[in-house]
């Protein structure tokens, strides 16, 4: 019942060795994210779909906030051009934070799955973290052509190396945030049996609160102190503002502490609620 799986004791083993047995214990959850890429690639119109409601989105966006630029002075750090890089990026991130591959929680409980799973010698939710993997993978995919139609219409800031590997770190730790955040809510379904309607509450704050529609530095005095210390800008924010230069290098590491911050603090409270719930069923009898 434990969160993360529990590895074999490797004491006493030679390099080789480690390696092999390494690989053993990762190999179901391997199998479990390409089964994962493939369902998902199977709906070739939903996919489809999606990058042109992106596209689309991009032109929306562009011409929202030139017309916005035009009537306002423009924030001395956030000029239209790095305006419409960020809110371009962050549609490109969306195609993979969005994806909740912790749903499966839910829609095991409400079939009684979850009790069969719970006997099987795998870590659960880490099956649930390697479905979500390969939902994102496809997701991944989807980033270049939406990128590239996207050229079409605006013009996106390319940063140096050093910033583009911050960012990806920083997308990394909010990915892995946002996962906790998911399985957390779908783990209340071991109590509920449906969360669709917190989840939807959450989504709704996630998305004015996170810095993917509106930079959170656009929010004036306390309120724009109260949405930074929330989680939900170590999702978006962070890694945003450290594409397009507002997180200076100076800024990094206290930004990546926040998110390890976060990223730990929700991974403890998704642990304790799991073995909460997973104790519930085995002692219901499924």
């Amino acid at each position: 019942m434990h969160l993360w799986p529990a590895f074999l004791r490797l004491d006493g083993m030679d390099g080789s060795m480690k390696a092999g047995v390494m690989r053993m214990r990762f190999a179901p959850y391997v199998e479990f994210a390409k089964k994962a890429f493939a369902r998902e690639a199977t709906y070739r119109m939903e996919v489809a779909t999606e990058v042109g409601s992106l596209v689309l989105r991009v032109y929306l966006l562009r011409s929202l906030w030139t017309a916005l630029y035009a009537q306002n002075a423009a924030p001395m750090n956030l000029p239209l051009h790095s305006m419409i890089t960020y809110a371009t990026v962050a549609l490109l991130m969306s195609l993979i934070l969005e994806v909740d591959g912790t749903r499966l929680i839910r829609e095991k409980l409400r079939e009684g799955s979850i009790a069969t799973d719970l006997m099987k010698p795998i870590s659960v939710p880490f099956y649930f973290f390697s479905d979500g993997i390969g939902q994102t993978g496809l997701h991944a995919v989807l980033v270049i052509p939406s990128l590239l139609f996207s050229l079409l219409l605006v013009h996106i800031d390319v940063p140096s190396p050093a910033v583009l590997g911050a960012f990806a770190l920083s997308f990394a730790l909010g990915y892995c945030v946002n996962f906790f955040i998911n399985f957390l809510m779908n783990s209340i379904a071991f109590w509920t049996l449906e969360t669709f309607a917190i989840q939807l509450i959450v989504r709704w704050v996630s998305d004015l609160l996170s810095g993917q529609i509106i930079p959170l530095m656009f929010f004036p005095g306390v309120l724009g102190r109260l949405v930074v210390a929330l989680p939900f800008a170590a999702v978006y924010s962070t890694p945003l503002l450290i594409y397009v230069g507002v997180i200076p290098p100076s800024g990094w590491a206290s930004a990546f502490a926040v998110q390890i911050a976060w990223l730990v603090s929700f991974a403890a409270l998704s642990s304790l609620v799991w073995r909460a719930g997973a104790r519930r069923v085995v002692i219901q009898g499924g």
